[in-house]
């Protein structure tokens, strides 16, 4: 039985080492028999007012795409968060973009299994490890999402710099093994 994948990719920039990692995880997850959604956050996001309202209407307190987002990220089967590792942290957009997610909570969202791609310039294996923590973090807040894996690229700066990156291989078969 396929499921319903649904990827988050928060880079601004063309040709996004991030991005990059995303589609080989698409790649492999629709090899494998799946369906896959790509949603960007290439735009500006509303800030989220934590004022808890969405909590109480089961959906975000916006006026603009979060709201879509918020929907499809409701359904899917497989929530993958792909960003850019900013001064050893998550994007902006991300961060915002979870941060409208608590509307999630009290809702009745299907079970999610949760992956987290990132890439940066430097190369130490802990680059991610602050974004990965906040991910984690609001992850084990929601009984339903269960964290599954997650793929750095480390040493990629500049756009399309991912060519021949054994990331690349590990993202892709990480989307391959979604039965």
């Amino acid at each position: 039985m396929s499921k319903n994948i649904l990827v988050i990719s928060s880079s601004l920039r063309s040709g996004s080492n991030s991005e990059a990692l995303a589609d080989s995880f698409i790649k492999g997850a629709e090899d494998a028999g799946n369906k896959t959604e790509k949603i960007l956050l290439n735009k500006s996001i509303d800030f989220c007012e934590d004022c808890f309202a969405s909590q109480k209407m089961d959906k975000t307190v916006t006026n603009y795409d979060e709201i879509t987002v918020m929907k499809i990220m409701h359904d899917a089967d497989v929530i993958v968060f792909a960003m850019p590792i900013y001064y050893y942290d998550m994007s902006g957009q991300m961060k915002i973009l979870i941060d409208h997610a608590s509307c999630l909570y009290s809702s009745d969202y299907k079970s999610h299994d949760i992956y987290f791609l990132s890439a940066a310039a430097e190369k130490e294996d802990d680059i991610d490890e602050q974004a990965g923590h906040i991910l984690k973090k609001w992850f084990n807040e929601y009984p339903k999402f269960k964290f599954c894996g997650t793929v750095f690229a480390g040493g990629v700066n500049g756009p399309n710099e991912m060519s021949g990156h054994p990331a690349l291989k590990k993202a892709y078969d990480m989307g391959n093994s979604i039965k």
